[in-house]
């Protein structure tokens, strides 16, 4: 059982894809939406592709995704609490925070492989989902899932209950994903078409929403239209989340799929816009700190120490350690002497110290 506060109409039937007749819904409207969101894909894939270590992009901002693509599910952390989980044993770290680390691995697992393979197999998607939930249940066997209201403890939607129609419909939900013989659609609307298509198969007992929304990225890198998983929908859906639900349940009770697109392609455009602003002031912010480093610290200056400060909000020794390949003795001079000259702010949990970037997670939180 699930609760949610709103989703598509319990009369929903899932059909195969594609979609016969969807082509009428590429209105002028979708079309010159469709439009904006790619000229702004295409600066966010420029601007992502000028940080020389992509690493730090990846890292970053995979985190703020799994913060906001949990507080979806009303998974709820804070910058602090999360930032600290990857620098912390577990019996340190907050249940909610310890979800998005895992949410954040999961995606970086699936980026990794999609990226070199250019495809997204079942075996990925199942992959993905026990990453988040840390079982190998896989495609739902059992009858008895459905979808509550949160409050009134209605069901709102019932998807398919067969074990054998959701693997037919996953197979086939694949089988789109990848060929593109099969939908002479624009991607992004295909990509709207899946989610939509993923979230009413509902395949999974838990962690639908989590990984659909990891799909959402993944099919982008996929079809080239990012390089790099740097658009993340989760913050567009968390401040517009009712209309999430009602947009979803009008292409269930109307066949309303204009509606549909027109949200996602907003989607997509406002947070592209706002990651390309973020990764712009990331840029600055880099490089005035690597121009202070040099003119206050040169002789420990290093980029790769530049890296770890950007790539880690939270660092450690143990971290400089392993990225700058330097003796514990020389990664705790370093640390410290960029404390001294209020690079970084150091931090005590029991035995540990860490360093924090405040500009670095101030320009992160201002962007969440």
């Amino acid at each position: 059982m699930h609760s949610f506060q709103g989703f598509i109409d319990m009369s929903y039937t899932i059909g195969m894809l594609p979609i016969i007749g969807v082509e009428k819904w590429e209105t002028s409207a979708v079309l010159r939406k469709t439009a904006e969101a790619h000229r702004y894909l295409g600066e966010l894939k420029g601007v992502a592709a000028s940080i020389p270590n992509e690493a730090i992009l990846i890292n970053t901002l995979s985190l703020q995704e799994a913060k906001d693509s949990s507080e979806v599910e009303n998974i709820v952390t804070t910058h602090d609490e999360l930032y600290k989980a990857g620098v912390f044993s577990e019996a340190k770290v907050n249940p909610a925070a310890k979800e998005v680390q895992d949410y954040a691995y999961a995606l970086r697992y699936g980026f990794q492989v999609v990226r070199q393979q250019k495809l997204i197999r079942l075996s990925d998607v199942l992959e993905i989902q026990q990453h988040l939930e840390h079982n190998r249940a896989g495609l739902r066997r059992l009858p008895g899932t459905d979808l509550k209201n949160s409050r009134t403890g209605e069901v709102v939607y019932t998807p398919p209950q067969h074990a054998d129609d959701i693997e037919k419909l996953m197979d086939n939900l694949i089988h789109y994903i990848n060929d593109d013989e099969l939908c002479g659609l624009d991607p992004l609307i295909k990509m709207a078409i899946i989610h939509h298509q993923f979230e009413s198969i509902h395949p999974f007992y838990d962690g639908n929403g989590r990984t659909g929304r990891i799909l959402n990225i993944l099919y982008l890198v996929a079809k080239d239209l990012l390089n790099l998983p740097v658009l993340y929908l989760s913050r567009f859906i968390i401040h517009h989340k009712s209309e999430y639900y009602d947009q979803l349940q009008r292409v269930s009770d109307a066949e309303d799929w204009e509606s549909w697109f027109l949200y996602i392609l907003q989607g997509v455009t406002e947070t592209a816009r706002n990651t390309i602003s973020l990764i712009q002031e990331m840029k600055t912010l880099m490089s005035s700190t690597k121009h202070r480093m040099r003119d206050e610290l040169p002789k420990i200056y290093r980029q790769d120490l530049l890296n770890n400060m950007f790539n880690h909000p939270y660092t450690k020794i143990e971290f400089v350690v392993d990225d700058l390949n330097v003796s514990r003795i020389t990664a705790t001079k370093y640390l410290e002497q960029l404390v001294e000259k209020g690079f970084l702010e150091k931090q005590k949990i029991g035995k540990g110290n860490y360093y924090i970037n405040n500009p670095l997670c101030d320009l992160l939180m201002a962007h969440s």
